[in-house]
């Protein structure tokens, strides 16, 4: 297979260099890895221990050419963080999908809008859009988003609570949806859409007593969006689940025995909803839907559960392409820093400390998807404000995006408006005012996802 090759550089980091740096010659490539969150009331139980990658996965060892090679010195623009590095060399297989996901580039989350749900107290389903964010989105967003250097938006949507009793889509909140999409899609940007916080009994949900029901929902609601998304070309992407996971449960985050009867269980019937998506979207024979990408995760889109042997990506048979399906990562990594609002507000981009779990899960996602030629795209990611730690949130950022960069995978940052919050305050710009609250955020992203 014909490869290209990318500059990736890993360990060695030296000294940060933040702002006061205009102008300096660097030789600035990144290194590695992992986890996930995202609402206002979601809390994550921190892993204890990592898995293993699965039997059939590549060694931990990775593939790269024999022979080394530096990364052409760049001279880092003034406000970048900067960080020296040996350079070496990840090879990215040169195929139409893991070109694709290269063109996607910087990606931001429109999140808490269209993914808002049971808001009991609104008269209005159309106001969801504003219940959690507080702010309607506007084409003005969508172009200041895209203006800024972003390629990729994901629109999250909730649908169970805009539904009928046969499960048929409210009309206006489809259109609604509909109308944002377009907004994006005429920026010429990628835009991907969802089944997003419908995890719950009766609708979708990874069991076996619920699955026949949740197989059943899955195929109702991807019918309906793949109805009216047809004629869409391949910026449109579909996302079959958010977070697949059993909710309520002592193991609805993390799962210590992965050979246990109930993860058995919650990873056989994630495949199965996920099969059931893609059998079902296909099936839409109209437009793009025979060869569209289709983004697909693993139980709570976590890396480590996409990494044991019984997460199996869908069969995809029925599409008119070859290599239509990518894995999606949500990885709010290292927890403590990123998602843990008790947790240590400080990341030091020199100290392997801060960046070992971004290399770990990074290099076994590699080794795993990419080096086979599979597409990834962490669909989540982020750092929460804590108090003021801009520094610390700038060098992750740097190095988060840098380094899942250099391995073939793009990012797409998660922001859900919240600031000055007692929960997760993950705003990058405020969606009334079009301001950008840390601009500095912003530009690590465009800068290090070239």
């Amino acid at each position: 297979m014909k490869k290209r090759y990318i500059a990736l550089s890993m360990a060695l980091l030296t000294a940060v260099s933040i702002c006061a740096c205009n102008g300096q010659e660097v030789n600035p490539s990144p290194a590695e890895t992992p986890t996930q969150a995202e609402t206002p009331t979601q809390a994550e139980a921190e892993p204890t221990e990592a898995l293993a990658a699965p039997t059939e996965a590549p060694t931990e060892a990775e593939a790269a050419p024999t022979e080394a090679s530096a990364s052409p010195v760049k001279t880092v623009p003034e406000g970048i963080v900067v960080y020296n590095a040996q350079g070496r060399i990840a090879a990215i297989p040169d195929n139409d999908a893991l070109n694709f996901t290269r063109d996607m580039k910087a990606g931001w989350n429109l999140g808490n809008a269209f993914d808002a749900y049971n808001c009991d107290w609104l008269s209005d389903p159309l106001d969801y859009e504003s219940a959690w964010c507080g702010a309607k989105t506007t084409k003005e967003l969508i172009h200041t988003i895209k203006d800024a250097g972003f390629n990729t938006i994901r629109i999250p949507v909730s649908w169970h609570n805009h539904l009928d009793g046969g499960w048929n889509i409210d009309q206006r909140w489809m259109d609604r949806v509909q109308e944002v999409v377009d907004w994006a899609y005429d920026e010429g940007m990628y835009v991907i859409i969802n089944i997003h916080h419908d995890n719950e009994k009766g609708y979708e949900y990874p069991s076996y007593d619920q699955l026949d029901n949740s197989k059943k929902y899955i195929s109702k609601i991807w019918t309906q969006i793949a109805d009216r998304f047809a004629d869409y070309d391949e910026h449109l992407i579909y996302e079959t689940m958010n977070e697949p996971r059993q909710v309520g449960t002592d193991h609805e985050w993390w799962i210590n025995d992965t050979n246990s009867a109930v993860a058995k269980e919650c990873f056989d019937c994630v495949n199965q909803l996920n099969q059931t998506a893609v059998d079902t979207i296909r099936s839409v024979d109209k437009g793009y839907n025979t060869s569209r990408y289709i983004m697909c995760p693993g139980y709570c889109a976590s890396p480590e559960f996409e990494l044991v042997s019984d997460f199996k990506l869908p069969d995809d048979s029925k599409a008119s392409a070859e290599n239509r399906i990518i894995l999606s990562v949500h990885a709010y990594t290292p927890y403590s820093f990123a998602l843990d609002t008790s947790g240590t507000s400080t990341f030091d981009i020199s100290k392997s400390s801060s960046t070992e779990d971004i290399d770990s899960f990074m290099r076994r996602i590699y080794n795993s998807y990419v080096i086979k030629g599979i597409p990834v795209v962490i669909s989540e990611y982020g750092a929460l404000d804590k108090n003021g730690n801009l520094d610390s949130r700038m060098q992750f950022t740097a190095y988060y995006v840098a380094t899942a960069t250099h391995y073939g995978m793009p990012t797409v940052l998660w922001d859900n408006n919240a600031i000055n919050t007692s929960g997760e305050n993950f705003q990058i710009i405020d969606r009334a005012s079009l301001n950008w609250s840390f601009p500095e955020i912003r530009d690590q992203i465009i800068y290090y996802c070239e």
